[in-house]
Order: structure tokens, then sequence, then C-alpha cells
């Protein structure tokens, strides 16, 4: 699908929301940012809840406002799914009763295999005959998510899908999200304050803050560089993709490899071959003028300093990484740059103390 167009403005408690974005017509597109940024506003306006003024809301070829011509489609007739923070189904109803509903929605020929491959994706097939009270938390949100795909959606909108949730039930749900990710070529505007989030699913990152995007991209560009919001904070840190290449069972170890050297991580049985995605937070990157010898640290690999910034506290800087086509980032103090006397250009050896293994 064509690229997805949103301008709008939209007065809020404090603040203007305004924003003129170009998203991909394909993947996750996260909206990421505090509470009160305009994140969920900026979803309802998309979903025809709220009327933006000057607004222009573009969904492939077809237009859902445009102030200037007077076009405004309503809620009903935008082909959307739309899912809430909590599960909205219908208590009377048990789960086959929620999905026909938003089967329904749709004249189409279609509707029920696309809500047969819905239930097969999420793994619901078992949870038909259920009552709604008789569901976990995370099955809600799945049996939700389901009811908006058998809708058809040419656009599927997430609102915090897993705040309401907690940590057990989140990591029950993530993995489900990624399979949609990876299988449906359905655009997604995702809405989360999550780094966690933001880094296993996002394909572009739109980052706001009082209304006013900060920045906007594709995610590995954005997290990684050392001007943007994403730079502020313990969060700050790249992502890396890799394949599984090898592994260990003496150790229970497996090895990614990645454009510019290779990082050991505990197995988590991902097949050989397997592309994934990982985190490297700045905070977990050290670094040595000489290979290291006689460390407990085993992941360490040449990298070139590109660029150097400071990082909050002016006793810190965040330096970006060139490790083969991959960025790092890494944080140390400026007294270890003093001392390794370390400038942009230079030669090193990144040690990664920890990775987290997303997707």
């Amino acid at each position: 699908m064509r690229a997805l167009q949103v301008r709008l403005q939209l007065p809020r408690a404090g603040f203007l929301l305004d924003v003129d974005l170009r998203l991909p017509g394909s993947g996750i597109t996260v909206l990421f940012g505090p509470s009160g940024s305009g994140k969920t506003s900026i979803l309802r306006c998309v979903a025809g809840l709220e009327r933006a003024r000057g607004a222009r809301i573009v969904v492939g070829e077809e237009t859902w406002q445009d102030d200037a011509a007077r076009v405004f489609l309503p809620t009903h007739r935008r082909a959307l799914g739309y899912v809430f923070q909590e599960a909205s189904l219908f208590a009377h109803l048990d789960v086959r009763g929620n999905l026909d509903f938003g089967r329904k929605r749709t004249r189409s020929a279609e509707a029920a295999r696309t809500l047969q491959d819905a239930i097969a994706l999420l793994g619901i097939g078992h949870l038909l005959g259920r009552q709604v009270a008789q569901l976990s938390g995370g099955e809600r949100q799945r049996v939700a998510i389901a009811r908006a795909l058998a809708t058809m959606p040419r656009l599927l909108l997430l609102d915090e899908p897993l705040a309401a949730l907690d940590a057990a039930r989140r990591q029950e749900i993530l993995p489900w999200l990624e399979k949609m990710h990876v299988e449906l070529k359905l655009p997604m505007l995702y809405v989360t304050h999550s780094a966690d989030e933001l880094a296993r699913l996002a394909d572009h990152v739109v980052m706001l803050e009082e209304g006013k995007v900060k920045a906007a991209g594709p995610v590995d560009a954005v997290l990684s560089s050392l001007d943007g919001p994403a730079a502020l904070g313990e969060e700050a840190g790249a992502l890396v993709h890799g394949v599984v290449a090898g592994r260990s069972a003496e150790w229970q170890l497996m090895r990614v490899d990645f454009d510019g050297g290779a990082l050991w991580l505990r197995d988590s049985g991902a097949g050989l071959g397997s592309e994934v995605r990982l985190r490297l937070l700045a905070r977990d990157v050290s670094l040595a003028t000489r290979e290291p010898v006689d460390t407990s640290i085993q992941n360490h690999f040449p990298c070139v300093v590109e660029s150097i910034a400071v990082a909050g506290h002016p006793s810190q800087v965040l330096l970006r990484l060139r490790c083969g086509q991959t960025v790092l980032l890494a944080r140390i103090t400026r007294r270890a740059l003093f001392d390794l006397g370390l400038d942009e250009g230079s030669r090193a050896w990144a040690q990664v103390k920890s990775v987290a293994l997303l997707s």
C-alpha cells in the first residue's frame, strides 16, 4: 500500500497537537512518547473519533479527511481496526459471538476466511466457546485484535494494547504481536510509552513531546542518533539485526552473526539461519584500545568511533560506533574518554556486557 499521510492540528490541555507525517504503507509505525504527548489523540483523529482542524488524512489512495476539500469520512466508513488499552469485548457474548460481530461489519465474501486466518494467527481457536469473564487479560486482547482483523481493515490502530496487562501477560502476548508483524502485510499504528515494545516491534518510529514531532524515521536510525530524544536516559541503545549461525550445546549458548561481528548469548532455541533482532543498551557497551584478553566479557569486536556527544550529565559521553555496517552506542565517562585518548575516527574494541534478544 502507498504511504500514509497524517496532517492535523488539535488543541490539547496545555499545548497544540501539530503534526505533518508521511508514514510507510507497511509494517509497524510506533507513536512513542510520555503520557499526554498526543499519541492517542493522533490515533483518534485517524479513526475519525475526533475531528482535527486543517487536517488531511490519506490511507493509500483513499482520503479519509481533507478539510480543504471538505471531505470527512465518518468512522464506520473508514476501513480500519481499532484495539484499545482495555479489550472492549461484549460480556454477554462468548468469544465466537464477539468475533462474529467483527466479521459482520464487512459485507465482503472474504470476511469468513479472514476471520479464520486471524483465529489461527493469534492462536485462539481453543477459546471460541469461552465466556469473556473466563479469559485472561492477554487472551482478551488477542480476541480483541482478532475481532479488529475480522473487519478486513486497511489500517490497524493499536492504542497501548499491553498497558492494562501485568508483566506476565505482556510477555504472553508480545510473541503474538511479533507474529502479526512478520505475517501480516497490514500497516499498523501502535501507541506506546514502553521502550521495550518500541525496540521489539517498530519498523518506523515517531517520537512525540507535547504535541510536536521530535524525531521520526526508521527505528534503527532514530534509536542510534546521538542528537535525538532516544539518546537520553538509561534506555539509550541500538538495535542489531543478525542471524543465528551457531550454538554450543556444552555451554547452552548460541552465536548470532551480524555485519561487523558476532555475539554469543543464551540459547533461546531459535533455529540456525533464523533472523533475530537484538537490543544493546549504551550502558552495557564499554571500550578498549586493544583487543581484550583475560576478561569475562566474551563479546567484543573492532569498531570505529563515528561521533561523540554529551550524555545527559556532563560527566558522561555517548559515542556512536560503527562496527562493519552496524551502529552501536556506548556510554562512558568523560574521564575514560580522555584516558583512552579516543576521538572521532579512533579505532577501538567494543565490549558488550549484556544483550537482549527481542525476537
